[in-house]
């Protein structure tokens, strides 16, 4: 029996200490949460297999370091990522003004043949705060449109909220941007049957102008 390829992404989740990067990782592969909170050292990753319009994908989701000391262990394992994850809390406006510093230190790190068109999501956590909210969801959407209008989702890692949407959607924005970097390969080709696994930042060739897809 044929077998059908697999796809390999690889996600990287960045934002200051605290704002729940693991928790949400955690939520996502193994459906679980703790309070109880310890902080990253370096890197570390978990995968997840999904299905992408009727396409099986393995998504390698590496949690990096939040807290300055350890952010330099982080950055090692930035390069070959397909896209990045920018995580803040909504309780506390500090975290949001972060974003930006790490989306552009991933950028110099990872150094992505098509930094114009990598694929970013913005996450702001901890919906279920509500009542502490202190970045209010339109300047989140504000920042987004300044990376080539990004995907932006409010989560809550503690009740699930809208963490599963996130994950698919990014993926898909991922596998969106390798079709166009291949020179507008179609990915029901890619993904053709047969032994094997393909990994999704290949060298771009030519770049695009489209928006993440949400």
């Amino acid at each position: 029996m044929a077998h059908r390829k697999k796809c390999l992404l690889k996600i990287i989740i960045v934002g200051d200490s605290g704002t729940g990067k693991t928790s949400l990782m955690q939520q996502f592969v193994n459906k679980k949460f703790t309070n109880q909170y310890k902080a990253t050292i370096g890197a570390d990753f978990l995968t997840k297999e999904v299905m992408i319009d009727d396409k099986l994908v393995t998504m390698q989701i590496w949690d990096t370091a939040g807290q300055e000391r350890f952010q330099s262990l982080g950055m090692a394992f930035y390069r070959g990522a397909d896209a990045c994850v920018l995580v803040y809390d909504i309780t506390d406006s500090k975290t949001f003004a972060g974003l930006k510093p790490w989306k552009d230190e991933f950028l110099i790190q990872a150094a992505p043949n098509d930094p114009d068109n990598f694929p970013f999501m913005v996450l702001g956590n901890k919906s279920d705060k509500e009542n502490d909210r202190r970045v209010k969801k339109s300047q989140a959407e504000n920042f987004c449109k300044e990376i080539n209008n990004c995907c932006f989702f409010e989560t809550s890692a503690k009740l699930s909220t809208n963490v599963s949407q996130a994950f698919q959607k990014i993926a898909k924005a991922a596998i969106k941007q390798a079709a166009s970097n291949n020179d507008g390969v179609d990915m029901g080709d890619v993904f053709g049957d047969g032994a094997g696994t393909i990994k999704l930042n290949a060298p771009a060739k030519n770049s695009s102008s489209d928006s993440c897809a949400c």
